[in-house]
């Protein structure tokens, strides 16, 4: 744990910090702004507290940039910088739903209009889908959820096109436009409703009508991780008792979802298309003012998500990001302030993404002192170490008295010796059962498989690991001990109260 402080320390007082001329002509840096050195200060101090090994940052206002910088190194070891390419994760939703935006606005969909209309092939087996539309899949209201179409568990496709096939199996929750809930599928709906609407691939329109306009000339998206990623992103990390562990990111489809990928300086460009009432630093108008301001609101009050985006309880425009690997977060302040944030490492226990230094930074662009927590992320692996080792200590115990414990409760009845050894199933049901736990009490019903929740919390996983193995050992060698004891000594259960006096 020293060490790789010392290391991050040293890469990051190595780093070039200062402003970063953006790659494609644009207007000119913004001449006051925060303090550089607070800004450097915010974000390493959360980079230590997270585990983060490396963090890019963009900072605009209006229609200028304030800040694009990076800090911190890549699995690889090279510095982070503005222009190291890095997963947008499911910012990707917000460039996705501006793709629809600029079709509604050219007259060949409509918001209020069936899915179905414009996407023949779209089936699902629930009834009440031919009514989803095209809103209620960017406010995600369509009534699929991960619960009735678990996206990550089930085989990934490796097209739109099939991943519309895929969701042919989906039920629904509730009826279209009824319910909130959060999930990937409705927006590789939504980017498969792009390509087919506009007659050709998602990835190609992106391009052209949304990343070259906006200035994103070194931003793309992707169809499944990691086999697309491009040659120049780097292993992201996953975190384990204070150590970052650089890791692949398991294999999942993400295109229209979380496919982006993008650079600090590209992503100060977009920012500046969400302030600037559709248009790009140079002028050039993606979508109209309103789209922008429809994307910005949640179309009801009993839901906060509008399109692409969400509405936090400040009232500020917001939408995080999260790879089992790369989390980021995007933040609109009504000041005119853009912040985009993303950091090499994946979410975990204690530390649940990006959003804390975006919200650091905004309060450092509007004149405050940012808060500095405690390195929560560290303390829980320590605390579940601890769990790890006590049930490892304990096994080990019970296990050298096996032979204790079977001779003292020999001439027991089976049928209580049957329930003092069943609780030993309970760390084997937890372990088993423990994605949909998580699911549920951490994540809001989001679909999780085993190995990613791995990729979550590798201390969780060995504790659970261990306490099953431990306990089952123990039921293991008390059954067999019990068996082999009144075999060879011909012992038979007492009758029960018989069997109470002998225990005394």
């Amino acid at each position: 744990m020293g060490q790789d402080r010392i290391w991050w320390r040293g890469v990051v007082a190595a780093a070039t910090v200062g402003l970063v001329a953006l790659a494609v002509p644009g207007p000119a840096f913004a001449k006051e702004g925060p303090d550089l050195a607070a800004v450097e200060r915010l974000v390493t101090d959360f980079a230590d507290q997270g585990g983060y090994p490396g963090i890019a940052i963009a900072i605009t206002k209006g229609d200028q940039v304030v800040h694009v910088g990076g800090y911190g190194h890549d699995s690889s070891g090279a510095a982070v910088t503005a222009t190291t390419p890095l997963p947008a994760a499911s910012l990707s939703k917000s460039f996705t739903a501006l793709a629809v935006m600029q079709l509604v606005e050219a007259g060949k969909m409509a918001l209020d209009a069936p899915v179905r209309g414009y996407l023949p092939d779209f089936r699902i087996a629930d009834p009440r889908g031919a009514r989803i539309t095209v809103r209620q899949l960017l406010n995600q209201t369509s009534g699929i959820t991960d619960g009735t179409l678990p996206e990550k568990s089930l085989p990934q496709p490796d097209s739109l096109a099939a991943a519309v096939v895929r969701a042919r199996d989906a039920t629904l929750a509730a009826d279209p436009g009824t319910r909130y809930s959060y999930t990937n599928t409705n927006y590789h709906l939504a980017a498969r409703l792009v390509e087919v609407v506009a007659g050709e691939p998602f990835a190609q329109y992106l391009r052209r009508h949304v990343l070259d306009p906006a200035g994103m000339q070194a931003s793309a998206t992707i169809d499944l991780t990691p086999r697309d990623l491009p040659q120049d992103v780097r292993e992201g990390h996953i975190y384990a008792y204070g150590a970052s562990i650089p890791l692949a990111e398991p294999k999942r489809f993400v295109n229209g979802s979380d496919g982006v990928i993008t650079t600090a300086e590209d992503m100060a460009q977009w920012l500046i298309v969400q302030n600037n009432a559709g248009k790009s630093a140079n002028g050039v108008p993606l979508v109209s003012a309103e789209s922008i301001a429809a994307m910005h609101t949640s179309s009801d009050p009993r839901w906060t998500y509008g399109m692409g985006w969400d509405i936090d309880q400040e009232g500020r425009v917001r939408h995080n990001g999260v790879w089992f690997t790369y989390t980021a977060s995007q933040l609109l302040l009504p000041s005119g302030y853009g912040i985009a944030v993303i950091g090499n490492s994946g979410i975990g226990l204690g530390n649940e993404g990006t959003d804390q230094l975006a919200d650091g930074l905004a309060t450092l662009v509007a004149g405050g002192k940012p808060s500095s927590g405690a390195p929560i992320r560290l303390i829980v692996d320590l605390v579940v170490a601890g769990l790890t080792l006590l049930s490892l200590l304990l096994g080990l115990r019970n296990l050298r008295r096996t032979q204790a414990w079977a001779t003292r409760l020999v001439t027991r009845p089976a049928w209580r010796l049957v329930l003092r050894l069943l609780p030993r199933l309970v760390p084997l049901a937890l372990l088993v059962m423990l994605p949909d736990l998580l699911s549920q009490v951490v994540a809001a019903g989001r679909d999780i498989t085993f190995v990613q929740l791995g990729y979550y919390s590798v201390a969780l996983v060995t504790w659970t690991t261990v306490a099953a193995a431990m306990n089952l050992g123990v039921l293991g060698t008390r059954t067999v001990a019990l068996v082999r004891l009144r075999r060879s000594t011909g012992t038979t259960p007492v009758p029960e109260a018989s069997a109470q006096l002998a225990a005394r």
